[in-house]
């Protein structure tokens, strides 16, 4: 079975240096329907302009997942942690027992363009982390390469859930293919390009949820497409 979540369909918060389309219900955009999928609470698409950001704000009990698509975003945190993280780079904090941070555009030039994505951890009041990883761009062609996983397999981040998001990189006529096991499920966010998920087409910006789907084929129908893979409990 699968579900489309089209990507004009989701929620909008804007500001004169944010636009932030909501997969999921999150801060003031409320949907019942859509408050989340198995482990998955948020899939945020942010564009943030030159120089502007997200200030110090708290969180705790969720695993937090940065993927940039364009520009460079700045993080510092209270966990003494400070990066920027471009393309290509993945990064994982792990809010547990309480963390702040800030993320802010590295660029007072061009706008960053990110997916933050949150994730139900295994657990409640597990100590606070962080880790971040660069992705090489050719192991993600043509195949679904593991960015974050429980067990940090193929040099992914780990996360502190039975989940996993792998990434790929297709050109039109590209295939990948996916097998989930038994009593998993899955999330497909196309992050840009176009694809067909299963037969189903699929824009930048949408989302499916597939249950009962043993198998994920994914094929490009435009250049420079690049998807996320959840799979999930």
């Amino acid at each position: 079975m699968i579900a489309v979540r089209r990507g004009g369909e989701r929620g909008r918060s804007r500001l004169d240096w944010l636009d932030s389309r909501h997969t999921f219900s999150f801060a003031d955009y409320h949907e019942p329907e859509h408050v989340g999928f198995r482990a998955l609470r948020v899939i945020n698409e942010d564009r943030v302009a030159p120089g502007r950001g997200f200030g110090t704000h708290a969180h705790r009990d969720m695993e937090i997942v940065t993927w940039v698509l364009s520009g460079a975003l700045e993080h510092r945190d209270s966990l003494g942690s400070g990066s920027v993280i471009r393309p290509g780079e993945v990064q994982r904090m792990s809010a547990g027992r309480g963390v702040a941070h800030s993320e802010f555009n590295a660029s007072q030039d061009d706008p960053v363009h990110f997916l933050q994505i949150w994730i139900l951890p295994e657990a409640r009041d597990l100590p606070a982390s962080y880790a971040q990883r660069a992705i090489p761009a050719d192991e993600m062609r043509r195949c679904l390469r593991p960015i974050v996983a429980p067990d940090g397999e193929g040099g992914a981040v780990t996360i502190h859930q039975d989940a996993r998001i792998l990434a790929t990189r297709l050109e039109p006529g590209e295939r990948t293919q996916h097998e989930l096991a038994p009593r998993r499920h899955a999330w497909v966010q196309v992050a840009s390009g176009a694809l067909t998920l299963n037969g189903e087409i699929l824009q930048a910006g949408d989302g499916a949820a597939l249950s009962d789907e043993p198998h994920l084929t994914l094929g490009a129908t435009a250049p420079g497409t690049h998807a996320l893979v959840f799979d999930l409990a």
